[in-house]
């Protein structure tokens, strides 16, 4: 990318590296499509081509004490936005990476082989989890989601409090979509409230 430097490069930078609003803005005025039209080259998105050239000219400002130490501003310009773009583009190599292997340990975790749905796949995921909790908060939990008993008919059942059943269920809650958020939250919201159908 070749960017012509202004004329009165040096006296804007000045002024710039003083806290000169106007200056800046007439700097980031001058190099914005400039910048845009690159970024958006390699990465393919209006928005990242935004956000880059937008993230580049707050380091700049952060740094402006600096701006006339520099030799050559526009070079300066290209590689901090060459190098915020390279790390974009790994981000999201990365981030695609990520994504795929969570996709296949989903598939190995959720549906199971045979002719099983994923709604009931998805309950024995739950149930694998309820049997991870604490043995009162699990025996509470199915006795509540499970067997559908009222909080009061627990209490006396157990011998506690309902204070202490709901506390227990809250916290039984929390631990399974915690976990299961960690694979995908929205299958517990759809799919929770059709597992007891499966496990009648």
């Amino acid at each position: 990318m070749s960017i012509r430097p202004i004329h009165n490069e040096y006296e804007i930078l000045s002024k710039v590296a003083l806290g000169d609003v106007r200056a800046f803005t007439y700097l980031f005025d001058t190099y914005y499509r400039h910048l845009g039209q690159y970024v958006y080259r390699l990465t393919e998105s209006t928005d990242a081509a935004e956000e880059i050239v937008q993230d580049v000219f707050v380091k700049i400002w952060s740094r402006r004490q600096d701006l006339t130490q520099i030799e050559s501003f526009t070079d300066y310009l290209f590689i901090i936005t060459r190098n915020r773009t390279y790390r974009f583009l790994k981000d999201k190599a990365n981030a695609h990476l990520k994504q795929q292997e969570w996709e296949q340990q989903y598939r190995e975790e959720l549906y199971l082989p045979g002719d099983i749905s994923p709604e009931e796949s998805f309950c024995l995921m739950v149930d694998k989890l309820v049997e991870k909790l604490p043995p009162q908060q699990k025996k509470v939990y199915e006795l509540s989601r499970i067997d559908h008993l009222k909080y009061s008919e627990i209490a006396v059942m157990l011998g506690i409090s309902q204070e202490t059943v709901k506390k227990h269920i809250v916290a039984a809650n929390k631990f399974i979509k915690n976990s299961i958020s960690e694979k995908n939250h929205l299958l517990f919201l759809v799919f929770s409230a059709i597992c007891s159908h499966f496990r009648n």
